[in-house]
C-alpha cells in the first residue's frame, strides 16, 4: 500500500516540477492584482431611516430646532444619508434658508423626499412633522414589502430542485406505466 502511494506521489511530483521554471521562461506569469471596484455609496436601511423620520417627526413636534433634530437623526442614520443630514444641519445651523439649507439633500435619494418637504413646508414645522411620519410609515411599508417578495422569492427557489426531483420520479412511476399499459391494449394491425 505505501509503495502504491509512494509511486503516485513520485509521479505527481515530476508532472509537476518542470512546469514552474517553464512557465517562468514562457512569460506566463501571474497577472497584476486587480485593482478593487470603487464602492457603491451605500444606501441606508429602510427600517433605520423610518425610525430616523419618526425621530424628526417627534422632535419638531417638541418644538426642538431644526438643525438640532436633524443632526440628531444624522447620528441615527447609516450611509450617504448620514453625511447629508449632517451637511444640512450645518447649513441650517448656520442660518441659511430651507431652500439653499436642504439643498444637499436632494441629491441623495435616501433623504430626496424629506428635503423637497422641508423645502415646501419652510414656514411652519407641524406639517414637517407630519410628512416626516408618512415618509417613516411608507418605508416600513416598502421595506415589508420587499422582505415579503424576498420570501416569496425563496419559497420558488427552494421549490425548484424538489420539483426537478420529483418530476422524473412522477413521469417514471406514474406516467410511463399508464402509457405502457395502453400500449399493450392497442391491437397494431400490420398492413
Amino acid at each position: 500500500m505505501s509503495q502504491v502511494f509512494a509511486l503516485i506521489t513520485a509521479a505527481v511530483a515530476v508532472l509537476l516540477v518542470p512546469v514552474a521554471p517553464t512557465r517562468h521562461r514562457l512569460g506566463l506569469r501571474r497577472s497584476p492584482p486587480v485593482a478593487p471596484r470603487p464602492r457603491r455609496e451605500e444606501r441606508a436601511d429602510p427600517l433605520v431611516l423610518a425610525a430616523g423620520w419618526d425621530l424628526l417627526a417627534a422632535g419638531m413636534r417638541a418644538g426642538l430646532p431644526v438643525p438640532v433634530i436633524v443632526r440628531a437623526v444624522a447620528v441615527e442614520v447609516v450611509g450617504t444619508a448620514r453625511r447629508t443630514l449632517n451637511e444640512v444641519a450645518d447649513h441650517l445651523a448656520l442660518g441659511s434658508d430651507a431652500a439653499a439649507g436642504w439643498e444637499p439633500a436632494l441629491r441623495d435619494p435616501d433623504t430626496a423626499e424629506l428635503a423637497r418637504a422641508a423645502r415646501r413646508t419652510a414656514r411652519t414645522g407641524s406639517a414637517l412633522a407630519d410628512v416626516a411620519a408618512e415618509l417613516a410609515d411608507r418605508a416600513r411599508a416598502r421595506s415589508s414589502e420587499l422582505a415579503e417578495v424576498r420570501a416569496q422569492r425563496g419559497a420558488v427557489w427552494i421549490s425548484a430542485p424538489l420539483g426537478l426531483c420529483f418530476l422524473p420520479a412522477f413521469l417514471c412511476l406514474g406516467v410511463l406505466p399508464v402509457v405502457l399499459g395502453m400500449f399493450d391494449r392497442i391491437p397494431i394491425n400490420p398492413l
